[in-house]
């Protein structure tokens, strides 16, 4: 499957980036590594889908933020237990 860039339309490939995400209460931002990432060989741009970014947020929505510290994988996040089986507030 080729990859192309939303920004410029050029050929993009499947990589890792580090995010930094406010929580959903807005009480602090958090680090995540390793986050999959579409990287665009042509301009630079570094993104997230669609689809992880509402992972991301369904994720930190569902869990125990106070148990998050200042930085954590991608990986440790979606393993997380979630406090609910999924966002039941999400209409979309």
């Amino acid at each position: 499957m080729t990859l192309l860039c939303e920004w410029c339309g050029c050929k993009a490939r499947a990589g890792k980036n580090t995010v930094y995400w406010e929580l959903p209460d807005g009480s602090r931002a958090i680090k995540i590594t390793s986050t999959p990432a579409i990287v665009c060989t042509a301009c630079g741009m570094e993104y997230q889908t669609d689809i992880i970014t509402k992972e991301i947020e369904d994720q930190l929505f569902l869990v125990d933020t106070k148990t998050i510290g200042k930085s954590l994988s991608y990986d440790e996040l979606v393993g997380m237990p979630r406090l609910l089986k999924r966002n039941y507030f999400d209409f979309s």
